[in-house]
C-alpha cells in the first residue's frame, strides 16, 4: 500500500509540474499571421517571419495609438523576448501594463527602443536610451547595437519587479512601485510603438509567469 501511495504521489506531483510547465509555455506571436495574436490599424507587414513597419507618406510622431502593434491578451506577470532593428535615428518602444489602449503613454510603462549608438559616447544616459524605462528611469549601461543590426531584448515582469535584458546584459532592474511608475496599472496590454519611423521585429515570443 505504501508503494502505491508513493507512486500515486509521484504521478500527482508530475501532473502538477506538467500543468505548471504548460502554463508557462512560450507563445510564438508570429507563428501564423498578424491577426492571430496581434491587432493594429497601422503599417506593420509580416513577411518571412519579420514584421516591418513602413510609415505611410507624411506620417510623423507617435500619437496614432491604434497604429501600435498590440497583443490581444492582457498580462500581469510575463516574460517577452524579441529581436528589433532600427534605421539611423530610429525610435520605438515596448509597452506593457497598458490599462487603456487609447492612452498608452499615460496608463502604461514603456521600455525605450532607440538608436542610442548614434549619440555621443559620453552623452548622459536617459530614459530615452535603449533599455530605459519611461517615464524617468535610464538604463544602467549602453548595450544597444548600431543602426542596421539586430538587437535582442527580454522584458521580465514578475511580482514587484521589472527586469530588462538587452543583448545579454541587464540594463534595468527596478521595482514597479518605483516613484516614477508606481501609479501605473499592475496589469494590462503589451505592444510596440509606431513612432512614424521604420522598424523591424522578429522572433517575438511571450509567456505568462
Amino acid at each position: 500500500p505504501m508503494k502505491h501511495l508513493i507512486g500515486f504521489a509521484i504521478v500527482a506531483l508530475g501532473s502538477v509540474g506538467l500543468v505548471a510547465a504548460q502554463d508557462k509555455a512560450w507563445i510564438n506571436v508570429l507563428d501564423k499571421d498578424l491577426t492571430t495574436h496581434l491587432e493594429t490599424k497601422g503599417n506593420w507587414i509580416l513577411k518571412d517571419g519579420v514584421v516591418t513597419l513602413q510609415p505611410r507618406p507624411g506620417e510623423k510622431g507617435w500619437q496614432r495609438y491604434d497604429a501600435y502593434l498590440w497583443l490581444k491578451k492582457e498580462y500581469r506577470d510575463f516574460e517577452c523576448e524579441f529581436d528589433y532593428k532600427l534605421d539611423k535615428g530610429g525610435n520605438s518602444g515596448f509597452y506593457f501594463h497598458v490599462g487603456n489602449l487609447k492612452e498608452p503613454v499615460k496608463t502604461g510603462i514603456e521600455v525605450q527602443i532607440y538608436d542610442s549608438p548614434s549619440k555621443a559616447k559620453d552623452a548622459k544616459l536617459t530614459d530615452h536610451d535603449s533599455g530605459g524605462i519611461i517615464p524617468g528611469i535610464p538604463p544602467s549601461k549602453r548595450a544597444a547595437k548600431p543602426a542596421g543590426e539586430w538587437n535582442t531584448m527580454r522584458v521580465t515582469v514578475k511580482g514587484n519587479k521589472c527586469t530588462v535584458v538587452l543583448n545579454g546584459e541587464v540594463v534595468n532592474d527596478v521595482p514597479l512601485d518605483h516613484p516614477k511608475i508606481k501609479d501605473r496599472p499592475p496589469t494590462g496590454y503589451i505592444g510596440f510603438q509606431d513612432h512614424g519611423l521604420p522598424m523591424w521585429l522578429r522572433n517575438i515570443k511571450v509567456r505568462e509567469l
